[in-house]
């Protein structure tokens, strides 16, 4: 990727974007406490957080949280069940795994029922954000995967998990997906986001949100 970020791309711009993120097995009140404090002090849009960790105190911040991940391979009723429970304690905004061996199948009913599932256990009381692990899949499926998750209800879709050993945000990906679903969702960047440039270039390729636990690291690289 360039070393470089365009001038006109702000800090403050790409801040507004951000889910800074902590979704680590090991992590701690303690941790995100400070998790918390450091996306306030950096002006992100949203914090994610583990869905054990909610309910969480977040002035200022959209909260959002996971539901069937990392895997994707959780009962669909689970899945629901999970962002319902999510949504009653304060999430604003669920980013669901789907079930990634379905669509590699080819099975997008499957798929299909997979997100509207979770659609109607949340309603419209949050945003959703469908994880497709779009390194895990050819991009046809991708292609296919984006069309169901619009035709599902989604409000987002997001390209990784950042756990799977495929890889995390692609910009290839990201293109693909902004190009099928038009600007009718959002796309969301997540995994592997270390740079301002890697950054840049996934907004500049249509991503509308970043995942990040680097957030620090990626907004010191734009110009105030």
């Amino acid at each position: 990727m360039a070393d470089t970020v365009p001038a006109s791309l702000s800090r403050a711009q790409v801040a507004s974007m951000i889910d800074h993120t902590l979704l680590a097995p090991e992590a701690t009140p303690a941790d995100v406490a400070a998790t918390v404090e450091t996306a306030r002090e950096l002006g992100v849009y949203a914090v994610c957080l583990s869905p054990s960790m909610l309910p969480v105190r977040a002035p200022g911040l959209a909260v959002a949280t996971v539901a069937g991940f990392p895997s994707g391979k959780h009962h669909s009723l689970v899945k629901g069940t999970e962002a319902r429970f999510a949504v009653d304690q304060g999430a604003a905004e669920i980013d669901m795994v789907i079930d990634i061996g379905a669509a590699v199948a080819g099975d997008y009913n499957a798929v299909l029922a997979d997100i509207v599932t979770v659609r109607e256990a949340i309603e419209d009381r949050a945003v959703l954000k469908v994880i497709i692990e779009s390194a895990a899949l050819s991009d046809d499926t991708i292609v296919e995967v984006c069309r169901v998750a619009e035709r599902a209800g989604a409000d987002f879709v997001k390209t990784s998990t950042g756990f799977h050993p495929a890889g995390g945000a692609d910009v290839r990906a990201v293109r693909l997906m902004a190009e099928t679903v038009g600007g009718r969702l959002g796309i969301k960047a997540s995994g592997g986001i270390r740079t301002a440039a890697a950054a840049a270039e996934l907004i500049a390729a249509g991503a509308t949100r970043l995942g990040l636990s680097r957030s620090a690291e990626v907004l010191a690289g734009f110009p105030e």
